[in-house]
């Protein structure tokens, strides 16, 4: 059996989102969890899992950035998937009534609810640990004194026997996290079943390059090879290099549409780089659990 790597321990938002995209495989597989997201795409770089469902951007909080240069700085990897999964963060606690003096979590479920924080646990202490379910871990071993509760899933309370504080306490009903599926370049894309649930599927193609960034107007010319054949670009990031300061990496997630223009599109831009690299295309699916837009914002209480 295949297995699909995830950002672990048990009761993360990876692994709800591996859950989710294993049901939707027509062949399941051995999802597994790894300690870091570097260490889930190094397993799949080196042949110890044939993929992995990684996070690369939330909707409040912006890049996982260790996706993003781990993906620039090797050369075997491919996308297959986008999974586009609602983050639902709960307030867990082993003993909800006494006061809350710590809140621990991951270091982005605690920025994605600083409204609520602030409202409702003022004085807290907050504290950032390598993910969701080490925090309800952590929460399991206090003693009542400690005032302790975690941000984490649901799945993770009941995991480590904790009871609900408050329920989806993120600053918008709207917080989404977009994974990709990571496999090694050459492996067989997933075939998924039900897609026609998900239909019409958008695909998106990542291109990753490196260009003169010392010379005036190169960013510009390399958008504008895009924008004359009319290939919609959804998304830009740079990264450092890493070589050396001011020198930078680009992202672009493109329409994977027009083959025709999108090809001359992708072959003009890899004349005006020093190196250029394509993933995908990939389909972009869309969880059940995603909210739609214009859900109502949480409002802090009165007083």
């Amino acid at each position: 059996m295949k297995r699909m790597g995830f950002l672990g321990p048990l009761g993360t938002h990876s692994e709800a989102a591996a859950l989710y995209l294993n049901g939707l495989l027509d062949e399941p597989r051995e999802i597994r969890a790894f300690p870091a997201i570097f260490q889930a795409l190094s397993a799949v770089e080196e042949g110890q899992a044939e993929s992995a469902l990684v996070p690369v951007e939330n909707s409040l909080e912006g890049s996982v950035n260790i996706t993003l240069d781990t993906l620039a700085h090797s050369d075997v990897f491919s996308l297959t998937l986008e999974l586009i999964w609602g983050v639902r963060n709960e307030l867990m606690a082993k003993y909800p009534k006494a006061r809350i003096r710590r809140v621990i979590s991951h270091a982005q479920p605690l920025s994605q609810c600083r409204s609520y924080l602030k409202a409702h646990c003022p004085e807290a202490q907050l504290v950032a640990v390598s993910s969701t379910a080490e925090a309800a871990r952590q929460v399991a071993k206090s003693r009542p004194e400690d005032g302790a509760a975690a941000i984490c899933t649901a799945r993770a309370g009941e995991i480590y026997g904790l009871l609900t504080v408050d329920e989806d306490i993120q600053d918008t009903l709207t917080n989404c996290t977009r994974f990709f599926l990571v496999e090694r370049e050459g492996e067989c894309p997933p075939q998924l079943r039900f897609l026609e649930a998900h239909a019409p599927v958008p695909q998106k193609i990542l291109v990753i390059c490196q260009i003169d960034g010392k010379r005036a107007g190169s960013l510009c010319e390399v958008l504008q090879e895009f924008a004359s054949r009319s290939v919609n670009m959804v998304r830009i990031e740079s990264r450092p290099a890493r070589t050396e300061l001011g020198v930078y990496i680009f992202f672009f997630e493109i329409e994977a549409v027009e083959r025709a223009s999108l090809a001359a599109a992708i072959e003009a831009v890899r004349e005006k780089s020093i190196w250029l690299r394509t993933l995908g295309p990939f389909p972009v699916l869309t969880a059940a659990n995603v909210r739609a837009p214009g859900a109502a914002v949480r409002d802090a209480p009165a007083g």
